[in-house]
């Protein structure tokens, strides 16, 4: 079997697993409880936290664990956009629909991106006025792998916090950034990137499913979303689930010390999928920035044809990839992605995701142009 859609779901690591195990059986013990074995699973846990605050460059208090990247991201728009009801929202018109779905329940502003799928700095500038409270802006698009400038739009949202001191307007204004597909090939330090929240998915960095983080900024106040015992610092009631936040730090250490070697392999084989796409199915055409864009992704359009049908035909290959976010394939919408960065229906219809990861080499890559270029001859 040769998998293409790491974008979707990663296998858990076996150091991750390794991790984890203790925490299922042995070490069950609820984190809040008052005994030694107990307090022992909150140390563990308190370790994880710190942990994962030392790849983002952040105080161990800064970071929430979730159970997932769509909470978290639920939690950073939910929990500040309730406090200021008033206020208003931009995000950019390629967000995952974890981000776009919350913000439409406020004031909400889309921002453009160019065809290569790109913020355009100059209408998210325009998109921000006065009431705006919270910009987000994701790192890297998890259908055509686009990598944002988050550091420009930083730079663009403390140019606007300057002007309304200036103004004394009081009104704070905050970036957020999901870093759900970036974590295993980017920067995460959150003073270098300058984000106000992040956050991260341990399902999409060969961490357990159902987990996840969001960073807030020390002095961030934000309403939570379940209520409960108080546990995250009040922002995330319920027991703790320790095996799952141990074993996110853990793939997050693994991907980001590891980061480095792998963007250069991921790197040579996008060259070589590309190439080879190119010399055998010159048909295709590939979407997304070719300079920023993520190492692990090629999406492309096959026009004339069906994507549906053509993933069955590669699974009967034994080909398994997508034809963009796994969340809305149920869908029959065309990619909100795509028509943002200017394809019709029927080019969206006609388009496929390949996302590569650390168990893919060149062999699978060359059965999966050979087989394209079978089908489509």
């Amino acid at each position: 079997m040769f998998y293409f859609d790491y974008a979707a779901a990663t296998p858990l690591d076996p150091r991750v697993l390794a991790a984890m195990q203790p925490y299922f059986s042995d070490n069950f013990y609820n984190p809040s409880a008052t005994y030694a074995p107990a307090r022992a699973a909150s140390d563990q846990l308190e370790a994880a936290r710190t942990k994962v605050a030392h790849w983002l460059g952040s105080r161990p208090a800064e970071v929430i664990f979730t159970a997932g990247g769509t909470e978290a991201n639920n939690l950073a728009i939910h929990g500040l956009m309730r406090r200021f009801p008033k206020a208003n929202i931009v995000v950019s018109a390629i967000e995952h629909d974890a981000v776009l779905h919350p913000a439409a329940e406020y004031h909400r502003q889309l921002a453009i991106v160019s065809k290569d799928g790109l913020i355009d700095l100059t209408d998210l500038a325009s998109k921000i006025d006065d009431q705006t409270v919270l910009v987000s802006v994701m790192y890297a698009n998890n259908e055509i792998g686009s990598i944002q400038p988050i550091k420009q739009v930083s730079q663009l949202i403390q140019e606007i916090r300057q002007k309304r001191r200036q103004q004394g307007n009081e009104l704070p204004i905050y970036l957020h950034s999901d870093a759900c597909q970036a974590s295993n090939y980017l920067d995460l330090h959150v003073a270098r990137l300058g984000v106000d929240l992040m956050t991260l998915n341990g399902g999409k960095i060969y961490g357990p499913k159902q987990s996840g983080v969001l960073y807030i900024k020390a002095g961030i106040e934000l309403a939570p979303l379940i209520q409960g015992g108080g546990q995250e610092s009040g922002l995330r009631s319920g027991t703790e689930n320790v095996a799952a936040c141990i074993g996110l730090a853990e793939a997050l250490e693994i991907a980001q010390s590891e980061r480095h070697e792998q963007t250069h392999d991921m790197q040579q084989l996008q060259d070589e999928f590309i190439k080879a796409l190119q010399q055998q199915v010159p048909q295709a055409v590939i979407n997304g920035s070719l300079k920023k864009r993520l190492p692990n992704n090629v999406h492309i359009t096959l026009p004339g044809t069906d994507n549906e049908r053509i993933l069955l035909e590669l699974e009967s290959h034994d080909i398994l990839a997508a034809a963009g976010s796994a969340c809305s394939a149920s869908s029959e919408e065309p990619s909100h992605v795509l028509r943002a960065i200017g394809l019709s229906d029927r080019e969206a219809q006609a388009s496929l995701r390949f996302t590569m990861g650390r168990q893919t080499d060149q062999a699978a890559v060359e059965q999966l142009v050979s087989v394209l270029k079978q089908l489509l001859s």
